[in-house]
């Protein structure tokens, strides 16, 4: 009985030590040699017969020569920064000297702090660590007789310039927006957010892209929680590449089979700068320009930054412009097909003989005629995105104006049919943010309509709004302040108060510091003292 527990006790043992032994032989491995060259050989086998790695052999010292060589990758970095600050000061700056016996070349710490002017020096010993940094566009300095390598931050790849984005275009207030580098775009907010609180957390996703993203919030603002989770759902993300934001937005919103959006995105700084201020956490992808804001709500698809910049009057009623303009796209063609069809006592006289008389000989029903040009017009949006600007306008004026008059005139549609249509269309770029889940609804209401007439648009917008109550965003209501009703968030809902009025920050977004504008700011003239 012993003797078994006893052979049973060392396999087990021999089975604990075997990972162990193997793990520490990979760390060894791992390890960067002494040698120059066997520290070349390995690199050139790790990253292969890549034309774009650089490689530049030096000989350090006239008498007491030590071998080093610059290993880079050809674009990434800037090589007026290896030219002026590493190969000048090793080269021509240490040489000048009449003796240069007494320079320890072969000492990293004496290079790194007496030589070379860089700003990010640091020292690694790992092939993974070194490959990683020139893949990041980093420089990497090796010298013989030495078992660590410097990193010299020399990045410069070629990015696009700061420009405004197309998507989100303002008459009033900042015309910048983020571009397809992480650092620049972290510096933007910066601009906006001058506060130490302001926080950028960096993590790697991809197991092949390795792709940089930033986690940014203001410390003592965000709820630790709502932080806390964005992590969580960030950081369980296994996957081979991470491409663009959207990646992340279908990997951590709340309800991945919802048609509606549980992550709002922006390419606007002081977009993303106002949302940090209000509580939510920001999600910055290298290589996108569009950034992700959690949490989300409903009522973001009606609000534009330039409703903040300008007197609160016009920009209410340019808000509830854009309800309507949803409303309209929504429920207009179901609309129109239900009452022409089943629910005629509803339209007037005059009204309806006009449409019979234009529908008359049309060889469709009126919901397959709806749904056709419905269909036809999302085919000339979606043409008029992909083709190049001047091309791509000139196809949504000839398939407007030209193709749906032909259309009508040859009797395969009425004139009310197209009407109704294209002001559905237009309807749709008022709410950009809502506009492709919009679009989906409005054409199933329409073929709901064509079923059942009114019958079917209620019990359309019933499961809306009942899938529009259920979701939510990271924890909190999609569908807030509305549901659950807060009277107090309500003054920047359907119309948005003077900002002297707006005193506190949404109630489910922070716990603590809810205040942002002192009491009594309304402005006032100042007293007559006559």
């Amino acid at each position: 009985m012993f003797r078994l527990l006893s052979r049973k006790l060392r396999t087990i043992t021999k089975m604990t030590e075997q990972p162990a032994k193997g793990q520490a032989e990979a760390d060894r491995s791992n390890r960067l040699s002494a040698s120059l060259q066997d520290n070349i050989d390995k690199l050139h086998q790790i990253l292969g017969e890549s034309g774009d790695v650089v490689k530049r052999v030096l000989t350090l010292g006239h008498k007491k020569k030590t071998n080093a060589v610059i290993l880079s990758i050809d674009g990434l970095v800037k090589k007026e920064i290896i030219n002026e600050n590493v190969l000048k000061p090793l080269l021509y700056d240490a040489h000048c000297e009449t003796d240069d016996t007494d320079f320890p070349f072969d000492n990293l710490d004496y290079l790194q702090q007496s030589l070379l002017s860089t700003v990010d020096i640091k020292k690694e010993g790992s092939y993974a660590a070194i490959v990683e940094a020139l893949l990041y566009g980093e420089a990497v300095l090796l010298v013989d007789g030495n078992s660590e390598a410097l990193l010299i931050d020399c990045k410069g790849w070629p990015s696009r310039s700061i420009e405004e984005p197309d998507t989100e275009q303002t008459v009033r207030g900042p015309k910048e927006g983020f571009t397809e580098t992480m650092r620049i775009n972290t510096a933007m907010l910066r601009r906006k957010i001058i506060n130490p609180d302001l926080t950028f957390e960096d993590l790697i996703l991809g197991e092949r892209t390795h792709t940089h993203i930033c986690i940014a919030y203001l410390k003592g603002l965000a709820r630790p929680e709502l932080v806390e989770e964005v992590r969580r759902r960030v950081r369980r993300i296994k996957i081979d590449a991470v491409l663009d934001s959207g990646y992340i937005e279908q990997l951590i919103e709340d309800s991945p089979l919802s048609p509606f959006t549980t992550v709002g995105n922006s390419e606007k700084p002081d977009v993303v700068a106002a949302r940090l201020l209000e509580g939510r956490v920001a999600i910055i992808v290298d290589g996108s320009p569009m950034a992700l804001t959690v949490p989300m709500f409903f009522i973001e698809g009606f609000q534009t930054a330039e409703d903040y910049y300008s007197r609160p009057y016009f920009a209410s009623f340019v808000r509830l412009i854009r309800y309507l303009a949803f409303f309209i796209a929504l429920f207009a063609p179901a609309l129109y097909v239900a009452m022409t069809t089943y629910h005629h006592e509803l339209l007037p006289t005059p009204l309806l003989v006009t449409i019979a008389t234009a529908g008359e000989g049309t060889p469709f029903p009126m919901v397959v005629e709806v749904l056709i040009i419905f269909i036809f017009f999302e085919i000339i949006r979606e043409g008029g995105i992909r083709l190049p600007g001047p091309v791509g306008s000139a196809l949504s004026i000839v398939g407007a104006l030209i193709i749906g008059d032909a259309a009508v005139s040859a009797g395969l549609v009425g004139a009310p049919t197209v009407i109704v249509v294209a002001m559905t269309a237009v309807a749709f770029f008022l709410i950009v943010t809502h506009t492709d889940v919009t679009a989906l609804f409005s054409f199933l209401m329409t073929i709901m309509a064509g079923i059942l007439g009114g019958f079917g648009i209620m019990i359309g917008s019933l499961i809306i709004l009942v899938h529009l109550a259920s979701l939510r965003s990271f924890g909190v209501p999609y569908m807030s302040p509305v549901m659950p009703f807060n009277t107090n968030d309500m003054k920047d809902t359907f119309i948005r108060l003077p900002l002297w009025a707006l005193i506190t920050r949404p109630r489910l977004l922070v716990n603590q510091d809810a205040q942002r504008i002192a009491f009594r700011l309304e402005p006032k003239p100042p007293e007559d003292k006559r």
